[in-house]
This record gives C-alpha cells, sequence and structure tokens, in this order.
C-alpha cells in the first residue's frame, strides 16, 4: 500500500519540484505555525478525554495528570506508527498495569477509546458528506450523500443501544453498551479530537483553496478515513495522495507545491513532534524506574538495543536524504566565506557514506555487538561534524549528538564480541535499507527534475551550482558503500559445520561436559549431534537438522557465561543465514533469559524429576512398595556392580543381547536425539551399572556423572524379558544409594512430556494442546504412566522448555523435533 501510494503521489506531483515545495514552507508565517502548534495541543489534549470516559465507564479514578500522560504516549506513538488498536493497546496495557488495573479492566478501557474514536470520525466524515457535497470531479462523488446517511447511521445506532437496559450476547461474549449519555460523550470527544486535527491543516494550506472549512474537512476525513484503512503508518503517502486529488491538483504546481508544503509541514507539527516528545517522555520514566531497580529495568534492559537500533536507522536515513537534497542558499554562502569548496564536497560525500553505514550499523546494535557500538559511537560524532561542513545543518548535527549521548552509557548492553560482517540480515532489514536508498535516489530526482543530466555532470564542483553533481556522487558513494560490505559479507567464510564429530572432538568436549552442571549434556557423546564451538573452545551447542529446523539439544554447555551467551547469538545467526529455524530443546528455567534476549519464544514441553539424594531414603509408610521390592531382589541375589568406562568393552556382547531382546519385548524402536541409543562407541565413553542374578547379566544402565558431583543420571536402562519383576525399581534404587554415597547432590529421573500443562480457560493455545495430548495420547506414548511411574520416587519437579522462533512456523518445528526424536515420522505414530 505504501508503494502504491507513494507511485500515485509522485505522478500526482511530478510537475512540482522540490525548490516550490520548500518555499512554500519557508513561507510559512508565524502566526499560521503557532496556530497550527496551538490546535495541536487542544487536539491532543481532548484525547485525554477519551482515558478520562474509559476509566469513569468501569468506576476507576486516576489522576488527571497520570491518565494524561498515558494517552498522550498512546495517541503520539498510535497516530504516527498505524494500527491504532495494536499501538495504543499495547503501551496502555503497560501503563495502566503499573497502575493496578486487570487484565479485563484495561481491555475494557482499549475498547471503549478505540470506539470513541471511531465513532466520532465516522459522525464527523457523516455529517459532512451530508452538508457538503463533494467536488463532483472526485470519483463516486455522486454517492457522497448516501454514504454519509450510512456512516451518521452507525453513531446513532449506538445511541439507540443506549436504551437497552441488558447486555448484549455476542457468541460466547457479554456486551453492556453504554448509557445514552456516555455515548454521545464518546462521539462528542471523538468528533471534537478529529475537527482540530483538520483545523492543524486547514491553518497550514494555502489560501487559494479557501472555500470554507466545510468543504476541506470533507475531503480531509475521507483522505484521513483511506489512510487508516491502508493501515500504512500515520497513513503515510495514502492521506498525501488523497488530498491533491481531493483538491484537484493534479498537473497543476502552482496549487500542488503549496498543498505538498502544507502537508509536510502537519506532518511535523501534528506527528513528529508529538511523537519525539513522546519517547523522550517514554525515556524519562523508565531511567527513573531503572535508577530505583524496579520491575521496569528488565523489560528496559531488552526493549534499548532495538530502540536504539531504529534510531540509528533514523539517523543514517536523515543523513542520506539530506544530502540528496538542496542545501539552504543562505547557509551555503556562510559557508562559502569561512571554508574551501573542497571541505564542502567531502563533507558531503563522507556525510552520505556515514549514513549508509549508520544504517548497517543498526543491525550490529540490534544484535548488541560490542564493535558496532564503538563505531556507531564514533560515527554519529562525525556525521554530527559533517553535517555542519556540509551546510551548516545544526538540526540533523543535533539530532546525531543526543543520540551520542543517549548511546554513550548504555555500554553494558552491547557486550557480544562477535564480527559484524557475520551478522545475518534478513529479509526485513534488507528492504529497509534498500527502501532508504531508493527513496534517496527519487529525492534527488525530485530535487533536481530540471537540471540537464550528463556525463560531465559528475565532474562539476561549484558554492552555489553544484547541488546536483554532489547530490548524485554522495548518492553514488552512499550505494557503493553498501555493496562493498554485502560484498565482504558474503565471501565470509562459513564456520558452522554440520559434520558429525570426531574422536578428537569428543574427547575435547568431555571437560565440559563433567564440569557442566546437568548431566543431560552427556548426550554430546552420542556423536549424532553437530557440535558448534566458540572461538575459545569454552562452550558448545550440540545439534541436528531437520528439514528447516536447526534443533539444539538443551542449553549451551560450558562454564563460562560470556561463551556460552554468544554461543545463543552465533547459532541464531548461523541458523538465519542457512535460511534455517532455530530451535532449543529441553531448556531449563535458569536459561531463558539467553532465549529471550535473542527474541525466541518459550514454550513448555513438560517436566523433569530430579531427586533430592541427602532426602532419599526407603523409610516410612510411603516407601513400603519400594522397600519391599529391593528387599526381595536381594534375597533372590539380585545385586549392582559399577563399572568404569574403561571396563564396557568387554561386556558388549552380553549388553547387546539385552538390549535387543528388551527392544524386541517392548516392540519399540530406537530414539535418538533426546536419547541415546545403543552404540558400542556412546557405552564404552560412560560407567556402567550391571545388574547380575546367579553370575547372569539381567539389566544394564549407563550412568552419565559429572565432576561437579551436582547431578547423576541415566541414559539408557534395559533389562530381560525374564528378568525379577520390579528390576527397574531396584536400579533406581540402588543407583540413588549409591550416588548418594558418592556426594552427589541430585539423581535425574529424565523429564515427563508435556507434564504440567494445563488446559484452562486463559491458558495458551498450546499448554491446552498439550494437556490435551497428554490425557488422550497413550496410544502413542505412555505420557501419565511415565510420570505416575516417577512419581514413587517423590522428585522436585522443574519446567522444561522449548525455544523457538516467533511466527507461523510453529506446527512445522513441532513436527521435525518429533520426528527427530522418534528417529522419522514413522517413529512418531508407532511406539
Amino acid at each position: 500500500m505504501l508503494c502504491l501510494a507513494l507511485f500515485a503521489l509522485h505522478l500526482l506531483a511530478r510537475e512540482v519540484n522540490y525548490h516550490q515545495v520548500r518555499q512554500y514552507v519557508q513561507s510559512l508565517s508565524h502566526q499560521r505555525l503557532g496556530l497550527a502548534v496551538l490546535f495541536t495541543l487542544a487536539g491532543y489534549a481532548v484525547m485525554t478525554l477519551y482515558d478520562r470516559l474509559a476509566l469513569a465507564s468501569i468506576g476507576r479514578r486516576l489522576p488527571w495528570r497520570r491518565v494524561g500522560l498515558i494517552s498522550f504516549i498512546s495517541y503520539a506513538f498510535s497516530n504516527a506508527v498505524g494500527m491504532s488498536l495494536l499501538v495504543s493497546g499495547s503501551i496502555r496495557y503497560r501503563f495502566y498495569l503499573q497502575n493496578g488495573l486487570g487484565n479485563g479492566e484495561i481491555a475494557r478501557v482499549v475498547l471503549f477509546c478505540t470506539s470513541s474514536f471511531w465513532l466520532g470520525l465516522l459522525a464527523l466524515t457523516g455529517t459532512t458528506l451530508l452538508w457538503v457535497p463533494l467536488p463532483p470531479e472526485l470519483p463516486l462523488a455522486g454517492l457522497s450523500q448516501p454514504v454519509g446517511a450510512v456512516l451518521v447511521a452507525l453513531p446513532l445506532a449506538w445511541l439507540a443501544g443506549g436504551l437497552i437496559h441488558r447486555p448484549l450476547r455476542i457468541w460466547r461474549w457479554r456486551v453492556t453498551l453504554p448509557s445514552v449519555g456516555t455515548a454521545l460523550k464518546q462521539i462528542l470527544v471523538g468528533a471534537c479530537d478529529w475537527g482540530l486535527a483538520a483545523a492543524v491543516l486547514y491553518v497550514l494550506m494555502p489560501d487559494a483553496l479557501n472555500n470554507g472549512f466545510g468543504h476541506f474537512l470533507a475531503i480531509f476525513v475521507i483522505a484521513q478515513i483511506i489512510g487508516l484503512v491502508s493501515h500504512v503508518p500515520g497513513g503515510l503517502g495514502v492521506f498525501e495522495a488523497v488530498m491533491l486529488a481531493g483538491f484537484g491538483a493534479t498537473g497543476n504546481a502552482q496549487l500542488t507545491a503549496p498543498i505538498l508544503g502544507a502537508l509536510a509541514a502537519y506532518r511535523v507539527i501534528y506527528y513528529l513532534l508529538p511523537l519525539c516528545t513522546a519517547a523522550l517522555l517514554v525515556l524519562q520514566r523508565e531511567a527513573q524506574g531503572w535508577r530505583r531497580k524496579a520491575v521496569l529495568a528488565p523489560w528496559l534492559t531488552g526493549l534499548l538495543p532495538s530502540f536504539f537500533a531504529g534510531l540509528t536507522l533514523v539517523c543514517g536515513a536523515v543523513l542520506l536524504f539530506s544530502g540528496a537534497t538542496r542545501a539552504l542558499p543562505v547557509r551555503m554562502a556562510i559557508l562559502g566565506e569561512l571554508l574551501p569548496l573542497s571541505v564542502l564536497e567531502v563533507s558531503h560525500l563522507l556525510a552520505s557514506v556515514i549514513g549508509m553505514l549508520l544504517l548497517i550499523l543498526a543491525r550490529g546494535l540490534q544484535r548488541r555487538l560490542d564493535a558496532a557500538y564503538w563505531l556507531t559511537l564514533v560515527l554519529l560524532l562525525a556525521g554530527a561534524v559533517f553535517s555542519l561542513l556540509k551546510g551548516i545543518d545544526y538540526e540533523e548535527a543535533a539530532l546525531m549528538t543526543l543520540l551520542a549521548l543517549a548511546l554513550a552509557p548504555a555500554h553494558r548492553l552491547f557486550h557480544r564480541r562477535a564480527s559484524l560482517f557475520s551478522t545475518s540480515f534478513g529479509v526485513g532489514w534488507i528492504v529497509a535499507i534498500v527502501a532508504t536508498l531508493g527513496c534517496a535516489a527519487w529525492l534527488v530526482v525530485f530535487s533536481y527534475k530540471h537540471v540537464d543530466y550528463s556525463a560531465d555532470l559528475w565532474w562539476q564542483f561549484s558554492l552555489q551550482h553544484g547541488g546536483a553533481p554532489r547530490a548524485l556522487r554522495a548518492l553514488v558513494a552512499a550505494v557503493v558503500t553498501g555493496m562493498l560490505f554485502a560484498a565482504a559479507s558474503l565471501i565470509r567464510p562459513q564456520k558452522l559445520q554440520r559434520e558429525r564429530p570426531d574422536e578428537a572432538e569428543l574427547a575435547q568436549v568431555l571437560p565440559l561436559i563433567k564440569q557442566f552442571p546437568s548431566a543431560q549434556a552427556h548426550l554430546a557423546l552420542m556423536g549424532d549431534k553437530s557440535l558448534l564451538f566458540d572461538d575459545e573452545h569454552k562452550a558448545f551447542v550440540m545439534f541436528d537438522t531437520i528439514g528447516r529446523s536447526w534443533v539444539a539439544m538443551g542449553d549451551p554447555v560450558g562454564t563460562d557465561e560470556v561463551a556460552r551467551r554468544e554461543l545463543v547469538w552465533t547459532f541464531l545467526e548461523q541458523c538465519e543465514r542457512a535460511g534455517g529455524w532455530p530451535v532449543f530443546y529441553q531448556v531449563s528455567p535458569a536459561n531463558l533469559d539467553l532465549y529471550l534476549e535473542v527474541g525466541l519464544n518459550l514454550l513448555k514441553i513438560g517436566e523433569e524429576a530430579r531427586v533430592r539424594l541427602q532426602d532419599f531414603n526407603l523409610d516410612g509408610k510411603s516407601r513400603k512398595v519400594l522397600r519391599n521390592t529391593v528387599n526381595k531382589l536381594h534375597r533372590e541375589g539380585l545385586r549392582l556392580e559399577i563399572l568404569p568406562a574403561e571396563a564396557v568393552a568387554g561386556l558388549l556382547p552380553e549388553l547387546r543381547d539385552v538390549s535387543d531382546a528388551w527392544l524386541a519385548d517392548k516392540q519399540v524402536r530406537e530414539k535418538r536425539f533426546s536419547l541415546g541409543a545403543f552404540d558400542p562407541r556412546y557405552l564404552s565413553r560412560t560407567p556402567l551399572a550391571v545388574a547380575w542374578q546367579d553370575g547372569r547379566l539381567v539389566a544394564f544402565a549407563n550412568l552419565l556423572l559429572n565432576d561437579t558431583r551436582e547431578e547423576a543420571s541415566v541414559d539408557l536402562m534395559r533389562h530381560r524379558p525374564d528378568a525379577p519383576a520390579g528390576i527397574m525399581d531396584f536400579l533406581f534404587v540402588e543407583l540413588m544409594q549409591w550416588a548418594r554415597a558418592e556426594g552427589y547432590r541430585w539423581f535425574n529421573l529424565g523429564m515427563a512430556p508435556l507434564a504440567g500443562l494445563h488446559s484452562r480457560r486463559h491458558a495458551p493455545w498450546w499448554n491446552r494442546f498439550g494437556a490435551m495430548v497428554f490425557g488422550r495420547g497413550e496410544r502413542f506414548y505412555n505420557f501419565r504412566g511415565l510420570q505416575r511411574y516417577k512419581q514413587k520416587f517423590d522428585p522436585q519437579w522443574e519446567p522444561r522448555y522449548m525455544a523457538v522462533p516467533r511466527g507461523i512456523a510453529l506446527p512445522m518445528i513441532l513436527a521435525n523435533v518429533a520426528s527427530l526424536i522418534a528417529g522419522g515420522l514413522g517413529g512418531v505414530v508407532r511406539r
């Protein structure tokens, strides 16, 4: 829609040049500008009544100043960004939640304000169309009165609904309509809001269009409705195109240029100034909460890198757009007296190059790169200097300097040491950068459309008449800078290898595994997953790929927190470069910030059972069954032996017999990825617990033990079909007693998939779906039975999560992960 609107705007304004538009803006009197500012202040003051009425309708009272601040911030952002319900609703949710309102109350406030906003617009538009006929040359002008009658009927119906004193039932919701008095206030406040918005533009419009406020209002409200329906931020381009068409300015440069100048001034006064003010208020408010170490700090910490990235992107665009447009003649005359022409030319060129570099560095800031932080600081200050040297553009210099001052104390937020060339640029970022360059190119053409372009133009250097050559050289330099960066990124070698690890790599990860508190890290020794190390080999991620899903098993393994955090970013960027979906499966609550920081979503996938060994014993009535089982098997000659990894190789033939018999008896096949499989090399890397009965091996389990004595666990537990009943209980009890004697703190019984998910009304859809599968999916997996079995050891249940990208790819990711664990799609539907 934005592209179509800009194309239409280009066609409507093709006879106008930049100089004409700027000349009209400069000719606006201080009286007109003052009136526009005054009407803007009055309009935003009226907007606070939306929230006042909404709070009164739900029986809540807040101080006027606090309500006014929330209302101003929400409307300043939603007017400029677009999608009012989403943007203003999100801002209201954040601030009203801090003021003690519940979710339901906030939802009612948002709906009340949104309905008031539209009721006022519809009432004003309908009344205007009935009262003032549209110009006949406009499309569908003959239908203006029928359309106006329909639009007026909607607010009238809302008023009539106030006479109904009982709630309306719409599907499963009950809607209580406001009283007639409240509904009338909604409509009047909304109409007054839009009337003041129209007045801001009306006082800026040229005198040649002075056909009365009613005629102007009819075109204004139609243009606003079309802009809102388009969902383009602020109706940019759409609103302007409709206004030009509505006033018949097509082909008339004497009329089009003043209208575009008035619209530009209107954008600055009504949209940009309130947006900047609201942004400063938000920063001040959050900074105060940060200093008090309130609950706002984590939210602000997560938001600031992206916020700085957005501002850096804006600063880069400002430098590019400035380099593409004419400088003010008065300022150029002053520069000509102070500086040689060569300094001005070089400054103009370098300012645009810096603008292009800031567009690129914005992505690095979003990725929290330390190098991007320092380069951005330097380039912002350099951009401020060159802005002054190329045209005394102190407005741009002030913007760059303010951003540099705001960025300077935030170094700790940019902690990553990765290379900027390794940062992936998604489609959205590429489109944003290319679109900015495209707009800069269009500005060059628009600003110098009457220049006779030739090859000699590139080599013309002049103070007063060299604007077009300077703009062309600056634009080409910016494009070349972007292309060089893209080429350097493309030829950079890829680090991520998907080959299975060799014995040397497995030997290298063993010390990291032994020092890691979670025994789950031993799954890397299976050798079926690829390994991604950090640059200094202080941590690693084990992962496998299936389809487009790149699935990491568990958290990054290592004791160096900086290296583990950097690995998450590296894995994410390598996946993006390969076009894959990054997934972290079965991660612990202690590490959730690693995944939230990179923008992944978290799904609870079950709970892990961990037994505190110092509290475990067989005493008491609740352990009677376990105690009797273990004592009975001891009497039958069953004994447990712990073998070191070096002694496992000699028992492999007997172990395979036990494993094959177990698989055949259970009618299952080997799982993989999140569980170990019978692999002689894997079993030979870990100690083994072996159960003997009369000299015959009847069961075994490989042990996962770390040197920190934090946690012990098992992976494969298999027994012969004719083993004594209760053999699994015997193994677990004996192993836990052995681990306690060895000084281990916890014994990990493994995860119960989908346990702990609840099918409640307000629960996320994933929780409800998982709870349904947990309760009814016994055909495919023994969900309930597994949880009940582990519960007999009285464990502590800890949630486990899966970190996945946001978006619509989740069903495919879930299918890929299930297939990966089951060893193929066939294993998903079979035991």
